[in-house]
């Protein structure tokens, strides 16, 4: 693919989810929200794979998911302080072969490779969506790697997207 049509499928992508901004409040001093931990952690089985997610923050709110960087990387409980936990349902998802996902590459870098496309993670998102009974994403945030995943699974499912924020 070329850079231009590369960037012609990232437009179109965005005018499809009639992107909006929003304005984060950020009340600590470092810029992030109080530490909390998850009321709820999981696995999802998906091929071979266990998927680790965690809820956290209020369980009425709308629900923001952070998709990680890498792909190998993994989510940390720093991550749940990028959100209001007053607001959001917060949701971390390790990905496949990464964090607390089984396999996990450095433990069997292999396995933890097996079915482990991006198609694969875009089904894993939505297959988390359905499993948490959630209707849309009310917004993902992407970081490196994941600001990529958040594109292609908007691209794949843009009615399940209300809003992306997208970093690195």
């Amino acid at each position: 693919m070329s850079a231009g049509v590369a960037l012609e499928w990232v437009v179109s992508s965005v005018e499809r989810l009639r992107a909006t901004a929003i304005q984060l409040e950020v009340p600590m001093s470092d810029g992030l929200y109080p530490e909390i931990e998850p009321y709820q952690t999981a696995f999802l089985e998906r091929d071979g794979h266990r998927l680790y997610y965690e809820l956290s923050g209020n369980p009425a709110g709308p629900t923001a998911l952070f998709l990680h960087g890498g792909p190998g990387g993994g989510t940390s409980p720093r991550v749940r302080r990028f959100f209001d936990p007053a607001r959001y349902r917060i949701v971390l998802l390790d990905q496949r072969g990464s964090g607390k996902s089984i396999p996990n590459v450095s433990h069997d870098y292999e396995a933890a490779l097996h079915n482990n496309t991006t198609a694969h993670l875009v089904d894993d998102i939505e297959a988390l969506r359905e499993a948490i009974k959630l209707d849309q994403w009310q917004l993902i945030l992407g970081g490196s790697w994941g600001s990529t995943l958040a594109l292609a699974y908007a691209e794949a499912h843009p009615e399940r997207v209300a809003q992306l924020l997208l970093r690195g």
